[in-house]
Parts: structure tokens; sequence; C-alpha cells
């Protein structure tokens, strides 16, 4: 047990547990935060992702040692933001959700790559929702979703 101290939501944060904890179990136990989702829980779905630092990470690969001093933001925080505002219109607008369990993840995912790259061309933008699996839509309502935030955003990245 220890006490870890880290950035979670724009707010600081202290907890007092075991460092080998997954983010993805001490986000949805000890601060309520269910918009994170544990899917395969090996990393490979993008349902559990977070931004670490504004890098989105899959919090259920990671152990909460990697976050001490760090950025946690989660679609809760992410959704008090413009940004969140303008995906969310361009998700809606385009179709890109259906049942939306993999939605936050493709928001996270979304907000990462426009961060980086704000004009990706449509290989970059698969390339950046890659991580991110979909069971319904068959991902193009999800890059046409992300092409209109483009639209939508022009300036906020």
């Amino acid at each position: 047990m220890a006490k870890i101290n880290f950035k979670l939501n724009e707010e600081f944060v202290e907890i007092d547990t075991d460092l080998n904890r997954r983010l993805l179990d001490v986000l949805r136990d000890d601060f309520s935060l269910t918009g994170v989702k544990e899917g395969c829980g090996e990393g490979e779905c993008g349902a559990c992702a977070v931004l670490l630092d504004h890098r989105i990470i899959n919090s259920c690969s990671t152990p909460l040692a990697n976050v001490i001093g760090k950025e946690v933001m989660t679609i809760e925080g992410f959704s008090k933001t413009k940004r969140y505002e303008t995906i969310k219109e361009a998700f809606a607008e385009a179709g890109g959700v259906q049942c939306g369990f993999c939605t936050p993840g493709m928001i996270i995912a979304t907000e990462s790559l426009l961060n980086k790259n704000p004009h990706p061309t449509d290989f970059e933008i698969k390339i950046g929702l890659s991580g991110n699996l979909c069971r319904c839509t068959g991902y193009n309502l999800i890059v046409e979703a992300v092409k209109e935030a483009i639209k939508r955003g022009e300036g906020l990245w």
C-alpha cells in the first residue's frame, strides 16, 4: 500500500492503495468513473481508453504506479470541454454512435488524434482509431464523424 498523487480530470487526488492495481479498477471502483469500461481486459479494444498527459492509453493494462504525478483525463472530465462538445455533436450528426459501448473510447481516441494532428487524412484517422473496436457501425460512420468534428472544430485543436 502506498499513497499515490495524480491529477484526475483537472483535480489533484490522493489514494492509498496498491501500486499494482489497474488504473481501470481504481477509476471505476474508487472514483466511480464508469465511462471507462472493461471490454477485453487485455488492451485490445479501447473501451477503457483515457488520456495520460494528453496521450491515449488503455487503463486496463496500466498499473496505477504509472500515473504518479501525471494527469489522467477520463471521458467524464473531457465531457466538460468545448472539444468534447464538438466531437459529440459530430458523432451524433454523422451517426457514429449505435449501441454506445465503444463511444467513450472512440471520443478519447478522436481527441488524442486531433490533438496531435488537427488535419489528418482518412488513412491517419483510421490509424488513430485503430485501437478501438466497434461491433455495430463498421467504422465508416465513425470516420465520417471524425471528419465532421474537424470541420466543426476548426481552430480548437
